[in-house]
C-alpha cells in the first residue's frame, strides 16, 4: 500500500518549525520556565473587557463565526480611518503571510527579504516554491534603499520589511518608509510588517495611501493587545488587493469567540495605553539589567529588548542555553552579525527578577565555557 502522492514542490521541503515553542523546551527539560520572555508575548494580557466579551460569545460557540467578519471590519475600518473594503482580518499576520504568498509566489517567483528577518515569511516563500533573495542589516536595522535596490534590479513578486523590526527591536521613521514606498517598482508588492507598531514612538507609522496597490500592511493583536493566543491579525491594502483573499482563504478561520474579543479590545484605548506604560517601564528595567552585567541594550520599539553580548554568535547562544537552564526562557537572532545578541520580552516586575538573578549566573557560565 502507497502513502499520498505529494506535490514535487513538497517531496523537495524539509519538514520543520520556523519557532521552537517553549512548550516543546518544558517537556524536554521536563519542568516548566520559570519567567517567559521569549516568544514576545504581552505578559501584561488582554483588556477585561475583551476578555468579558470572549466569555459572553463562547455561550454561542455552537454557531460559526461570521465568515465576512463584517463587524471587526467595520471596527477596524473606523479605527483606521478607511473601508471595510480596505481591511481582511486574518488568523493572525503568520496566517495572512501565508495567504498572501499563495496569491503572488508561484514557483520560482522571486521575493526580496532582509537576511535574519522574520523567518516565518521565508518558510511561505519556501513552501510555494519562490526564491528568496535576502540583504544584510545595517547597523542591526533593516536596510531600505538596500532592499529597493535589490527590488529595483531583481523585480520581485514581493518585498518584506518589517518596522519596527523583530528580532532587532530597531526602527525607521515614517519619512524613510514613505521614501521606501514611493520607490517601489510596477508590479511588486510591498508587505510592510507593523505588528509591533503600537510599542513604537510617534513618527513611526507612514502616511500610506489605502488605496496603493503597491503596499500592503499587516497588524496584529497578538502584540499590544495581549491576545497571541486568539490568533487574529488583518491586512489593510487596496480594496482590489484585499478582494483577491476572498479566492484563498479560510471563510470560518475567524470563530465568534476570536471576532468579539477583538472588537472589544480594539475599543478599550485606556486598556492599551496602561500596557503600553507597562512595556516600556520593562523596557528601562531589562535595559538596566543588561548594563549592570556589562552588556549593551539596543534601543527599542516593541516589547522586548535586544542585548549586544559582546562577542561573537557562538557566545551569544552559550548566554541563551544558560539562562534556560536556569528557568529563564528567551531568543535570540539567528543570522550573524546579529546574533551575538540575545532577545528579551517584556516581562512583570516578578519575571525581570528572576532574569537579574539569573543573567550574571549566566554569564559567568558562558565565559567559563569558552575558556574551557
Amino acid at each position: 500500500m502507497t502513502g499520498p502522492r505529494y506535490t514535487p514542490l513538497v517531496d523537495s521541503l524539509p519538514a520543520t518549525v520556523p519557532f521552537v515553542g517553549p512548550e516543546t523546551q518544558e517537556r524536554r527539560m521536563g519542568r516548566a520556565f520559570a519567567a517567559r520572555l521569549g516568544a514576545n508575548e504581552n505578559v501584561f494580557g488582554p483588556s477585561p473587557k475583551a476578555v468579558e466579551a470572549m466569555a459572553e460569545a463562547a455561550r454561542d460557540i455552537w454557531m460559526y463565526g461570521d465568515p465576512e467578519a463584517h463587524d471587526l471590519r467595520a471596527a477596524l475600518a473606523t479605527h483606521l480611518g478607511v473601508t471595510s473594503a480596505h481591511v481582511m482580518p486574518g488568523e493572525g499576520i503568520d496566517g495572512l503571510l501565508g495567504l498572501l504568498v499563495r496569491l503572488t509566489i508561484g514557483p520560482g517567483d522571486k521575493v526580496v527579504t532582509s537576511d535574519g528577518a522574520y523567518p516565518t515569511f521565508n518558510f511561505h516563500v519556501a513552501g510555494f516554491g519562490g526564491t528568496l533573495h535576502k540583504v544584510p542589516y545595517r547597523d542591526d536595522r533593516e536596510d531600505p534603499e538596500a532592499l529597493i535596490a535589490a527590488a529595483q534590479a531583481l523585480r520581485p513578486k514581493l518585498i518584506y520589511f518589517a518596522n519596527p523590526d523583530n528580532p532587532m527591536g530597531t526602527w525607521h521613521k515614517a519619512g524613510n518608509v514613505e521614501r521606501m514606498i514611493e520607490e517601489v517598482p510596477d508590479g511588486t508588492l510591498l508587505i510592510l510588517d507593523e505588528a509591533y507598531l503600537e510599542f513604537a514612538p510617534e513618527g513611526t507609522a507612514p502616511k500610506v495611501d489605502p488605496d496603493n496597490p503597491r503596499v500592503i500592511r499587516m497588524r496584529t493583536f497578538s502584540k499590544g493587545y495581549g491576545m497571541a493566543g486568539l490568533r487574529v491579525g488583518y491586512a489593510i491594502g487596496a480594496p482590489g488587493v484585499i478582494a483577491a483573499f476572498d479566492k484563498v482563504r479560510n471563510h470560518f478561520g475567524l470563530g465568534r469567540i476570536a471576532q468579539a474579543g477583538a472588537i472589544a479590545a480594539l475599543a478599550d484605548r485606556d486598556w492599551l495605553a496602561q500596557v503600553q506604560a507597562e512595556v516600556a517601564s520593562a523596557r528601562d528595567r531589562i535595559a538596566e539589567i543588561a548594563r549592570a552585567n556589562q552588556l549593551s541594550p539596543l534601543p527599542s520599539a516593541t516589547n522586548f529588548v535586544t542585548i549586544d553580548c559582546g562577542r561573537d554568535g557562538a557566545f551569544a547562544r552559550s548566554v541563551l542555553a544558560q539562562l534556560i537552564e536556569r528557568g529563564v526562557f528567551i531568543r535570540m537572532p539567528f543570522v550573524a552579525p546579529m546574533d551575538r545578541c540575545i532577545r528579551i520580552s517584556c516581562g512583570r516586575p516578578e519575571d525581570l527578577d528572576r532574569l537579574a538573578e539569573a543573567l550574571p549566573l549566566a554569564l559567568t557560565a558562558a565565559v567559563d565555557l569558552t575558556k574551557s
